[in-house]
């Protein structure tokens, strides 16, 4: 369950496109008691968390250093008081959702995310999407002012909120507005952080699979910032591979930076026949970054200090880190700054 959580939770989280700036707020509403709070809330700018909110501590905090010298107690105390009330209405929007899918126990979970994006060029973008147990559930459609529901149990949802205009309205008014200005004044007060350039270590292992002679080769990247990278494994310097490639997602490292692997795949034929390099591109970098495999390196079960599990070991752990900082760090709800409606 804890793995279908955080998936869920990383459908939601992508990165603004590139020469933009985005807020967004994660509320997510836990049934079924697994060890997370019954409700969290969390906000990013910039793909940064920068607030927190949980229903044990019942308290918002700052994450971020300038964000604690920014605001005053008046604002703690302000999202506090929102924060709770939208705890309420996702307790309630839990059992609600049970119903609609005839659920009558187990653990589930009622998410939503909303937020802004500003582009450089001054195009805001705003949403504002629904999701139970991982599944897309309705999503705002500010063109219209309406909502989409993208299965079959969100109709009624839909349909209630659809009459609402002037909610949907004043939904709009907030994404176009009073979002891109709390954006721009978070921009400005964690500039020093949130444009920070904090360049990867990258590190090539190599295992051989179980029961066969492929083998696998690591490219391990971590301790970058921003979050933007691209990760390529190339053959003979050109041909961009993606068959036999496992890419993994982006994921947070404690100390505010990413990390990202992709694993290749050859063959023993593969292996002699050609030159494989694993290229890296990043904003801390003047030009892209090659790093190439040298297939006579030790293996990993043959470094000193490793046994024959190293490979293994080394992904568990690297999963372990990601999965216990998305769970601590982007499990939540999306604080919006107005009362909302129940499902």
């Amino acid at each position: 369950m804890l793995r279908a959580l955080v998936l869920a939770i990383l459908c939601c989280f992508h990165a603004a496109s590139a020469g933009s700036h985005s807020l967004r707020y994660f509320f997510t509403g836990v049934s079924g008691g697994m060890g997370f709070p019954e409700f969290t809330a969390v906000g990013l700018v910039d793909n940064v968390q920068h607030v927190h909110y949980d229903s044990v501590t019942k308290k918002m905090r700052p994450t971020q250093d300038w964000m604690e010298r920014s605001v005053g107690p008046e604002y703690w105390e302000g999202e506090t008081q929102k924060a709770f009330g939208t705890q309420q209405v996702f307790k309630d929007n839990i059992g609600v959702a049970m119903q609609r899918f005839n659920q009558t126990g187990g653990v589930h979970t009622v998410q939503r995310m909303v937020g802004c994006e500003l582009d450089d060029d001054g195009t805001k973008r705003g949403f504002d999407q629904h999701g139970f147990d991982g599944m897309d559930y309705v999503s705002f459609d500010m063109d219209t002012l309406t909502w989409i529901a993208t299965i079959m149990q969100a109709v009624i949802t839909k349909h209630k909120w659809d009459a609402d205009r002037a909610r949907n309205y004043g939904l709009k008014v907030y994404l176009e507005t009073e979002c891109i200005e709390w954006l721009q004044k978070y921009v400005q007060n964690g500039r020093e952080t949130l444009e920070r350039r904090v360049p990867p270590e990258v590190t090539l292992l190599q295992r051989k699979t179980r029961g066969s002679a492929d083998m696998e080769v690591l490219c391990h990247v971590t301790g970058f910032f921003p979050r933007a990278v691209a990760v390529n494994w190339v053959r003979d310097g050109q041909d961009q591979l993606e068959e036999g490639v496992q890419s993994g997602e982006v994921l947070p490292n404690q100390d505010g930076t990413y990390q990202l692997r992709k694993i290749l795949t050859l063959s023993p034929e593969e292996q002699g026949r050609h030159r494989y390099s694993c290229q890296v591109d990043h904003i801390s970098f003047k030009e892209r970054q090659i790093y190439i495999w040298d297939p006579n390196m030790r293996s990993s079960s043959e470094v000193p200090g490793c046994g024959s599990g190293c490979g293994s070991s080394i992904r568990l752990i690297v999963g372990v880190v990601a999965v216990l900082a998305l769970a601590a760090a982007v499990i939540g709800v999306v604080i919006w700054k107005r009362r909302q409606g129940g499902v």
